[in-house]
């Protein structure tokens, strides 16, 4: 594979080439041409600053694209966690070029082009030896270019692709936008792509010892599927019971918890019947509210697993009592803050407190209701505190906290009409 100096290999050796066709023997050019890689408008001013006649040939790399086919070659770069190296795929790019001839006499600009049109049309592949052979030599045509002495360790002629030149297409449109962002006066332009370059990072890689022994059962099961999560779609507090519904089940004996965000998982027993088993998600309160994927598992006497089903998620919702909060009155309003939450807050979770007002207003005003985000905090904490403007009205106000995007549970008395919400009640 190629390094990081492949780009600049290839217009190297083509600037190379460009210049031994214009100088080989026959040539009609007894005055062989400026052969450059630059961009169209730097030329332009160069050759209206000197106020030399025009006798130039000028490539330049203006785009620079994926190569579709071998976009999704090899293992991705990175295991799972994002940080640990597997391998060091190819970055492959296609390089897209305008050759453009500057003359200044009669058919001089058609006989420049005729030239570097025909080299590329003969070469259409750079073989290895034509490429080491025009990055060996650079040194002598170009001499003063930083670069030069770097080129040959590009890794160009050994990478596993040649490289091709192909014609490509632009549109008269296509055309006159290109100049117009070039901010240069056109000159008669051959486009053409090259393809394919593959650079490679080279990077430390980690590499697992080879398998000694391979260990392969087939068991016939049916395959266990979990479909609903009850009660409320797979959204209740922590010490609720979870009753998972499905097919199949009567094999699994452990659920599964993950909550890769934070790095969480673990496993706690159940006992199933064909369509169904239970389980209180987080009777301990060890584990922060938000969402979780659950997954049920069969496992043997050794605590291997055997099978495990497909995947929902469950949220575990905060819980939040009825309290009388701390209120700070500050510049910037009302420093609301609230304790004996439960589970406690995780440092690094989007939390806040929604306050709304559940007594209708009086005639021509809007019931209080605004979400307010945590003051940043560390660590795990069961008491947090939540900046409101210095309109929050005192009194009882309708308490909901938000973990995640989780939403604490909020009791409403369903016998009054219109119904009405009880609690938890934050007093501010």
């Amino acid at each position: 594979m190629s390094n990081e100096l492949a780009i600049s290999g290839v217009t190297a050796v083509l600037q190379y080439y460009l210049n031994n066709a214009y100088s080989e023997s026959g040539s009609p050019f007894t005055q062989p041409p400026t052969v450059s890689c630059l961009a169209p408008d730097l030329v332009q001013a160069a050759i209206t600053n000197n106020g030399d006649s025009e006798n130039q040939v000028n490539l330049f790399l203006h785009q620079v694209t994926h190569n579709a086919a071998w976009r999704n070659v090899e293992l991705p770069s990175l295991a799972a966690d994002g940080m640990t190296r597997l391998s060091s795929p190819p970055l492959a790019l296609d390089l897209h070029y305008l050759l453009t001839v500057y003359g200044s006499t009669y058919w001089q600009a058609e006989a420049l082009l005729g030239y570097a049109v025909m080299m590329l049309h003969e070469s259409p592949v750079l073989v290895r030896s034509d490429i080491s052979k025009a990055l060996s030599n650079l040194s002598t045509p170009f001499p003063g270019n930083l670069l030069t002495p770097y080129l040959g360790s590009s890794g160009l002629a050994d990478q596993i692709e040649l490289i091709k030149i192909t014609p490509e297409t632009l549109g008269r449109e296509e055309m006159a936008w290109l100049w117009t962002a070039l901010k240069a006066d056109y000159r008669p332009t051959f486009p053409f792509m090259v393809s394919v370059v593959l650079m490679q990072p080279q990077q430390q890689t980690n590499l697992a010892p080879p398998v000694l022994h391979r260990t392969v059962r087939a068991q016939p099961i049916q395959p266990s599927v979990i479909l609903e999560l009850k009660p409320n779609g797979g959204q209740v507090a922590s010490i609720d019971t979870v009753t998972v519904v499905g097919e199949f089940l009567s094999a699994i004996n452990q659920v599964s918890l993950s909550n890769p965000r934070y790095g969480i998982q673990f496993t706690l027993p159940v006992t199933a019947t064909g369509t169904s088993f239970s389980f209180v998600p987080n009777a301990t309160l060890a584990n922060p509210a938000g969402v979780y994927t659950l997954t049920a598992q069969s496992t043997d006497a050794s605590g291997a697993i055997l099978q495990s089903t497909n995947s929902l998620p469950l949220a575990i919702t905060p819980t939040l009592p009825s309290q009388v909060a701390n209120v700070t009155s500050n510049a910037a309003g009302q420093l609301v803050t609230i304790t004996t939450f439960s589970p406690n807050a995780l440092e690094g979770q989007e939390i806040s407190l929604a306050l709304s007002s559940t007594t209708p207003p009086p005639p021509l005003t809007q019931l209080f209701s605004m979400v307010a985000p945590a003051q940043p905090f560390t660590g795990s904490v069961a008491s947090l505190s939540f900046q409101f403007p210095s309109s929050l009205p005192s009194g009882q106000l309708l308490g909901r906290l938000i973990v995640d995007g989780v939403a604490s549970a909020v009791t409403v008395d369903w016998s009054v009409h219109p119904p009405k919400f009880t609690g938890p009640v934050v007093t501010v």
